[in-house]
């Protein structure tokens, strides 16, 4: 199995280099997913059998800021992919990586059923990609919660602002499983416990500080993150 991985710099993607050794790994200067016209001509000129759409602009606050480059990197970027994997490619397996945040976060425990209700721009994006890979007949659209196994980026992290939490190294593995077990649609890849951030981040940084969303000043985000699976199994954050 020969993926091109989009994104392979990112937290997800070094993590799925590992299951997928034999991968494309291009970057942005190989594969510009914006623009349409070089993802045509990459697509023609190599040989894959398999896409794995990790790449995206994941910052709420930057993609509320900067709307028309979000939208042009998470809708136009995949548009791009998946026309070109229409046209140039058309058997292969499409994984998208989608978000929790594609749902309003006032239940939690979403599952693959449930109704998306974006609450911030990112999370649109997200969303509208996910309509562009259910155009591909052999498509997978991964919705998971994840994080790099390091220290938490920040000084504080929310008590008060839930997930099913996994890391990156989990979610490549439970891809790779899927890929195998050749299931299709809309997956959750998730823990088996519900956390919050706080917690969380105590796991690879034990000295941060614990703060309130009443705190925070920034675009709305989603606050209970958490989700639950009718089509995979779950699994232990470690």
């Amino acid at each position: 199995m020969k993926p091109l991985i989009t994104g392979g710099s990112g937290i997800l993607g070094k993590e799925l280099r590992k299951y997928f050794p034999e991968s494309l790994c291009p970057s942005r200067n190989d594969l510009d997913i914006t623009n349409s016209t070089l993802v045509s001509d990459y697509f023609s000129k190599n040989d894959f059998d398999m896409i794995i759409h990790t790449a995206a602009m994941t910052s709420i606050r930057q993609c509320e800021s900067e709307k028309n480059l979000a939208w042009k990197t998470n809708v136009g970027g995949t548009k791009n992919l998946i026309k070109a994997t229409s046209e140039f490619k058309p058997n292969c397996k499409f994984i998208y990586i989608s978000t929790a945040c594609v749902f309003d976060g006032h239940q939690g425990m979403y599952k693959e059923s449930s109704i998306p209700y974006p609450e911030n721009f990112y999370a649109l994006t997200k969303l509208i990609g996910e309509q562009f890979a259910k155009n591909l007949k052999n498509h997978i659209i991964i919705r998971t919660n994840f994080v790099g196994k390091q220290k938490w980026m920040h000084p504080k992290a929310f008590t008060d602002r839930f997930g099913t939490y996994l890391f990156a190294e989990n979610v490549a593995s439970a891809i790779k499983e899927i890929f195998d077990a050749n299931i299709k649609g809309t997956i959750h890849i998730v823990g088996d416990k519900k956390l919050s951030m706080y917690d969380l981040a105590k796991i690879t940084t034990p000295s941060i500080k614990p703060m309130a969303i009443d705190e925070y000043q920034g675009p709305p985000l989603t606050m209970d993150m958490s989700l639950d699976t009718e089509r995979w199994k779950k699994y232990t954050l470690k």
